[in-house]
């Protein structure tokens, strides 16, 4: 059974609570992502559509999703960096489909309107304010699909079942599968209702960002600013109970000497630090199966602490 982990628990917790509150609350529209041109847009739409679905079926796949690959990521990423991962990727998809939207605003409207020009859309929206207020995503399936594609880079190997498909196939066929679905039914002329463009906005975001960490491996430690704060705080404390010197007693080290100095534990910081990026590099070039069980164990150590 895969163990869950905290962020993704987390966000379990936080879609199932704010499906379930505006099942039975009205106003739950108003949080639901509205086309940036209509009245009920609101900037803090771009964070809270995540957290909305439209039925049982959708929160319930998304949700499955989540739990079985969210808690793979974050095993490998750490909690920050998976929060940061999802919720960019979350607000990236829904920027992109605002786009989509407008593209689609604009095709509508010269279709209809002799002579229409993009000055004129600023009023064409104010006079189609019931309709366009009806153009609403919501659902958490933008952030979902960038988890995807993450597990797909992090582990292209690694074979995975789809429905119906009877024999499990590698995981980068899996995303590219599903990319292949998207784009299709994307630029398809038929409205099935799905925010195709923020699947796919989604999975853009998450593939510029980890192509951006790959390519920039030493901004891969979030958490490196709160270390940062924690060594001077160490300082402080060793400065203010300690007498100068850093011996702590006269006649020799004192009671402080099983302690480890600034410098043992930067050091040791620096040496696990190291070895996680070995790690890291090898499950970018050959996945997570090619680990060693005394790597798989050492990657998890380090990702719990």
């Amino acid at each position: 059974m895969l163990r869950l982990t905290p962020v993704t628990k987390y966000l379990l917790i936080a879609n199932v609570v704010a499906f379930l509150l505006f099942s039975v609350i009205p106003g739950g529209d108003l949080f639901g992502l509205h086309f940036f041109m209509a009245q009920n847009f609101h900037f803090y739409q771009l964070f809270t559509y995540m957290f909305m679905h439209a039925n049982i079926q959708h929160i319930f796949f998304n949700m499955f999703a989540l739990w079985m690959f969210g808690c793979v990521m974050e095993n490998v990423w750490g909690g920050r960096k998976f929060l940061f991962y999802y919720i960019s990727c979350g607000v990236g998809a829904g920027i992109l489909q605002e786009l989509a939207q407008l593209g689609q605003f604009y095709l509508i409207a010269s279709d209809q309107i002799p002579g229409f020009s993009l000055g004129m859309m600023t009023t064409v929206a104010q006079d189609s304010a019931a309709v366009l207020n009806q153009w609403t995503t919501v659902g958490a399936s933008g952030a979902i699909y960038a988890i995807l594609l993450a597990f797909g880079m992090t582990f292209p190997n690694d074979r995975i079942f789809i429905f119906p498909i009877p024999v499990p196939i590698k995981a980068k066929w899996f995303v590219a599968f599903y990319v292949a679905i998207e784009l299709f039914s994307a630029i398809s002329t038929s409205t099935d209702g799905v925010a195709h463009f923020a699947h796919l906005g989604g999975m853009l975001i998450g593939f510029l960002m980890i192509r951006h960490w790959n390519n920039h491996p030493e901004g891969l430690n979030m958490d490196r600013g709160s270390q940062f704060f924690s060594n001077l705080k160490s300082q402080w404390d060793r400065h203010q109970h300690k007498p100068s010197g850093g011996w702590g007693r006269k006649g020799g080290k004192g009671a402080d000497a099983s302690r480890e100095t600034d410098w043992q534990y930067n050091q040791r910081k620096k040496e696990e630090e190291e070895e996680m990026d070995k790690i890291l590099d090898k499950i970018r070039k050959s996945g997570y199966d090619s680990l060693t069980p005394e790597e798989k164990r050492r990657l998890f150590d380090f990702n719990n602490k």
